[in-house]
């Protein structure tokens, strides 16, 4: 216990380079007043609108606010709300000199309209994503790898969060498998898409439904875990796992060891899951850089996750919360 909490205190001596798709999350909230009677559609009447950042945006985010010091690494448009994120990071203590700003690009929007009244909760009625265009210019991509080499060394740890937007086109992944191999750094992937192109990573922490999805299996039950264990570190040859079940909890694979299982941490009665990876992902890579082992990170990671989704939006972790939950747990 002691280990742990000191761990958490020693994420603010850490640098963690985030290379990843850049999403601005903006949220427009409205108070439900009544039905069209152009369409049977709700009028809402605007409240208020914010826009935080997400994707790999929210993984600097978390990072950030875990105390430790942030290099992103990422593309953005040089449109209004490019320029938002910039101000947001610049803001939060993260310089964003790293950030590719590339001419004539929309920068990836998720507009969450959320309705309800006066007194009531909010409810997200619908979704609106506004995507840049589909693939980066030469010149980005060499952007994006003199940055990553300009940076690697001064850096404890690599996040990969690969929402498939581009930024990790092959040439970038090739570029992160060479440091893998070489580098002796912890690189963890969190991938959508592109899992299976990652090779001797530290970590991967894919949820669920992607791994089914890869595997073309159930895991329902727990019959196909270990099945599931062997076959990823056969293809990708990483040296721990961390698998993320929903309310059935996290799986870790440490190699040479028997997988363990950990229950959710808290109340399975969710706020909002939107960006929990990302929380999972940044404690994860934070603990195993400051030297906890692959169960004990997934396990601080566990109560991260458990943390964030009680809160609404996008949302983050911060070290006392996760010392006050740390002394009240009994999965650490």
């Amino acid at each position: 216990m002691d280990n742990i909490l000191k761990t958490v205190d020693d994420f603010a001596k850490k640098r963690i380079m985030i290379i990843g798709d850049i999403i601005a999350d903006e949220y427009v909230y409205g108070l439900t007043s009544r039905v069209s009677r152009e369409a049977p559609v709700l009028i809402l009447k605007f409240d208020s609108h914010t826009t935080f950042l997400g994707g790999a945006g929210n993984a600097i985010n978390n990072v950030r606010a875990l105390g430790a010091k942030v290099l992103p690494i990422g593309v953005i448009g040089d449109d209004a709300t490019g320029e938002q994120l910039l101000r947001i990071l610049d803001d939060k203590g993260v310089p964003p000199d790293t950030i590719v700003q590339e001419a004539g690009r929309n920068t990836t929007t998720k507009t969450r309209i959320l309705a309800g009244g006066l007194h009531t909760t909010k409810q997200q009625v619908i979704r609106i994503d506004k995507e840049g265009l589909p693939r980066f210019s030469d010149k980005t991509v060499e952007n994006i790898l003199e940055n990553i080499q300009s940076n690697i060394d001064a850096v404890d740890g690599v996040i990969i969060s690969d929402y498939g937007y581009g930024v990790l086109s092959d040439p970038v992944i090739d570029c992160i498998n060479d440091y893998a191999k070489t580098s002796g750094k912890v690189i963890a992937i969190d991938s959508r898409h592109n899992l299976f192109k990652f090779l001797n990573v530290t970590t991967i922490t894919p949820n669920e439904p992607e791994v089914e999805e890869l595997l073309n299996i159930s895991l329902a039950g727990n019959k196909h875990i270990p099945y599931a264990g062997e076959q990823l570190y056969n293809r990708i040859m990483c040296d721990s796992i961390l698998i993320t079940r929903g309310k059935k909890g996290m799986v870790v694979f440490d190699k040479g060891k028997p997988h363990v299982d950990i229950p959710i941490y808290g109340s399975d009665e969710v706020a909002d899951v939107t960006g929990a990876g990302d929380t999972v992902i940044s404690v994860f890579t934070l603990g195993l850089v400051t030297g906890l082992s692959p169960e004990a990170a997934a396990r601080l990671s566990n109560i991260a996750g458990g943390i964030v989704v009680m809160k609404s939006g996008t949302a983050v972790v911060t070290p006392n919360e996760l010392k006050q939950a740390i002394d009240t747990s009994d999965t650490v």
